[in-house]
């Protein structure tokens, strides 16, 4: 029977609709053709970006040259740009500000590879370190709210560059789930995700990965099958200042649990993104964490009619796929 479920952090209700599906291979993964390479991010093709804004590179070697280990430029097509005030202008009952605000990439390792997964230890730990200091960079404006880094994986989930990398963007204001899950942690009784790590290693069906820094899981609530939630134990509001610990557990989790989707989906397109504390005036306290979206299904009429979402998977039953080697 079908259950709906509720995410503590925003309200949102979800559909578990498990008898609509609920095996791995009953989702399927449509298979992209892989190109071998070069692209405009490869080592030698340096030039096809626009300038770089910061590398992790061999010591000797000039931007915009090989000898790099991790690259950000600015994003060729960005969806906003430019530096101002956000005043927002009214056009009688619309409003509408300047699409200010900064788009950069980050690509993630010279080797032309797919995603995180793909990554060696130390790479994947680089790649969260470059996050951490775009992060910080990119607030110094003070109309800057907030800083997203998101990665999309597979064409499914909107890459439109095979090799790897991620985006961030800094933005004006604070997105509303965000601002809902600030509210949550805010709560009269504490943390409502301390709460949620709290009851999920106690209860231990959702559980993945559990270290001593970091937990990954399914979501009591999960929007999609196989969503998963890499959250560290201690209560840190901003992404940015973690430590070299906490940044290489959550490397190895995220590299560890986009493997065991690999191997149980056979690679599926995925969306990776930062939920972090908002910066400047809007600056307060939050528990930052990444989701992992795998794109398996597609929203339609319902999700886009009501904005809940219908999951034919049971995170229970995700969680066990993960973790169970015999599970196919």
């Amino acid at each position: 029977m079908s259950e709906w479920r509720m995410d503590v952090l925003t309200g949102r209700w979800v559909v578990i609709a498990a008898e609509r599906g609920g095996r791995p291979f009953d989702f399927k993964v449509e298979r992209e053709e892989t190109r071998a390479g070069p692209c405009p991010l490869c080592p030698g093709y340096e030039r096809e970006t626009p300038p770089e804004i910061a590398a992790y590179r061999a010591p000797g070697t000039a931007p915009d040259t090989p000898g790099w280990r991790v690259r950000v430029v600015p994003n060729k097509f960005p969806a906003v740009r430019g530096c101002g005030c956000a005043v927002v202008a009214a056009y009688g009952v619309h409003r509408a500000m300047p699409g200010i605000g900064a788009h950069e990439m980050v690509i993630e390792t010279p080797e032309h590879v797919r995603g995180l997964e793909d990554l060696d230890p130390e790479q994947a730990v680089d790649t969260l370190r470059m996050w951490q200091e775009r992060c910080l960079a990119l607030r110094h404006p003070s109309w800057v709210e907030y800083i997203q880094v998101f990665k999309n994986v597979g064409r499914a989930a909107g890459a439109s560059l095979e090799h790897t990398h991620s985006q961030i963007m800094a933005l004006p204001f604070v997105p509303r789930e965000v601002a809902a899950e600030l509210a949550a942690v805010r709560a009269p009784e504490g943390c409502r995700l301390c709460a949620v790590v709290r009851h999920e290693l106690a209860e231990g069906s959702r559980v993945v990965v559990a270290g001593r820094h970091v937990v990954v899981f399914a979501p009591f609530a999960s929007r999609f099958p196989f969503e998963l939630w890499a959250v560290p134990l201690a209560h840190e509001g901003d992404f940015a200042r973690a430590n070299r610990a906490v940044l290489e557990e959550m490397a190895s989790a995220l590299r560890g649990a986009l493997g065991r989707l690999a191997r149980v989906l056979e690679r599926p397109p995925y969306n990776l993104v930062l939920h972090t504390g908002p910066v400047n005036r809007a600056a307060g306290d939050f528990h930052w964490h990444l989701e992992l979206l795998p794109r398996l299904t597609v929203p339609a009429g319902f999700e886009f009619g009501t904005g809940y979402y219908v999951n034919p998977l049971p995170p229970e039953a995700a969680a066990r796929y993960l973790t169970d080697d015999n599970s196919r």
